[in-house]
């Protein structure tokens, strides 16, 4: 199945306030862009390491929640991400896969590349919870 997912099916302000979207989401993988522009410089010209963290992060959320129950949550534990190359323009597209889920961890991957080229990878682990909602 690929769609493009709405505000309403998972993402969440942050996401819409830096221009975030998901052109794709099928089991265990997600495809997350974020057009380059001004507000997501830093001080050097270049896209802020943040931006590309939380492009890497909301993709592993896209990834993590097409495999779970509507009862269940994904709670990032930690990412680590490497940066190989500056990035100052274009479209940056994150491709994130689920590699291995348990009960109630995940670890995932994501690479992100800038006009065809791998600009940064993050590995990441997930907690699997189904709080109580009383």
């Amino acid at each position: 199945m690929t769609r493009e997912v709405s505000l309403s099916e998972g993402s969440g302000p942050f996401q819409e306030l830096i221009g975030l979207r998901y052109p794709r989401i099928e089991k265990g993988y997600s495809q997350c862009v974020l057009e380059v522009s001004e507000k997501l410089l830093n001080f050097n010209r270049s896209v802020h390491g943040g931006a590309m963290y939380t492009l890497a992060d909301a993709g592993m959320g896209g990834a993590l929640y097409s495999t779970l129950d509507k009862a269940e949550l994904g709670t990032t534990i930690e990412v680590q991400i490497a940066y190989f190359k500056p990035v100052t323009s274009g479209t940056l597209t994150c491709d994130t896969r689920v590699v291995h889920k348990t009960r109630t961890f995940a670890s995932l991957e994501s690479e992100i590349m800038n006009d065809g080229r791998l600009v940064a990878k993050a590995t990441g682990t997930w907690h699997i919870s189904k709080p109580n909602r009383d």
